[in-house]
Order: C-alpha cells, then structure tokens, then sequence
C-alpha cells in the first residue's frame, strides 16, 4: 500500500504524514507504536501535571488529547472503510482537552489508555486491506481515505512527542 497522496487528505494533515518515514500503514503503525509508547513511558511520573506557560496543556492533558484524537481518527477510518459516506464531523480539541479531567489520573494510567487505544488502532488497521484502506469519505468537510488516517494518526502522535521533547522535557 503506497504512501497518501495529496488527494486523499486535507492540507492541513500534510505535516503530519510527512513526519512518517514509511511507504506502508501497517509497518508504520507498528514501528511507531513501539518508539511512542517508550517515548510516553520515559517521562517521569512528577512531571504529568508540568505545563510549559500558563494555558498550556499539561503533559497529561497532552497525551489524553493524543488517545482522543486517535480514538476520533479510528472511527472515521472505520466509518470510511466500510463504505459510510456520512459526512463525519471536526471535533474541538480544546473542549475535549478541557473536559478530560486529568487530574483524576495518574501518568501512568494514561500511558497505560494510550497504550490500550493503539492497540485497538493496530487491530483495526490490521483488518484493512487495501480496497478498505483506499474507500473515500468525508470527514472536517474534506476527503479522506483510511490509508491517510492512519499516516495522521502518527504523524499527530509525533507532533506532539516534538512539542513534548521541545517545550517540557529539559
């Protein structure tokens, strides 16, 4: 399965894929499975409600947005795999990131969700072929393709892991 082109996404995601040095969504979700679990499990629990300026998520809030958005990005794909031309809505990620309560959780338990919502990523991406990976739909009013979420949703998982290593992590 090649790389997404152009046409199967909005602009705004071509960031985010071109972070994925892989040409097939099966090897890069699971490549980047493993290295962004680890890069999740090596920051220090006392560090989970670090903010980097004041209205800044904090760590915890960041990863809790990363297991959202994947969860979000999950279901357009299935949606759009099996044939459902609903349009699928945008979604406000700081009403999300808000509402998240994180501060009911721990680090770790929050590693432990992400961990649990790649895995379930990785078993429906797995179930893809590529008639299912190259169905067209629509989701935040543009086309999108499941071959081109699952690029997304790593390349959106290691946009924040940069912000992370950039802004918070001495």
């Amino acid at each position: 399965m090649p790389r997404p082109t152009i046409s199967e996404y909005a602009p705004f995601y071509q960031p985010y894929i071109e972070k994925v040095h892989y040409e097939d969504v099966h090897e890069a979700l699971g490549h980047y499975s493993r290295s962004t679990l680890a890069f999740w499990q090596s920051i220090a629990e006392d560090k989970g409600d670090f903010a980097y300026a004041p209205g800044k998520w904090t760590i915890k809030q960041v990863l809790k947005h990363i297991s959202d958005t994947e969860r979000i990005f999950a279901y357009r794909a299935l949606c759009i795999a099996r044939g459902d031309k609903t349009p699928l809505p945008g979604f406000d990620e700081n009403l999300y990131a808000n509402a998240a309560r994180v501060d009911h959780c721990t680090l770790k338990e929050l590693v432990h969700e992400f961990q649990s919502v790649r895995g379930a990523t990785l078993s429906l991406f797995n179930s893809f072929g590529n008639y299912e990976l190259m169905q067209v739909g629509a989701a935040n009013d543009a086309p999108v393709t499941p071959n081109a979420i699952g690029f997304m949703i790593i390349g959106h998982a290691m946009h924040h892991e940069g912000v992370v290593m950039e802004r918070y992590k001495p």
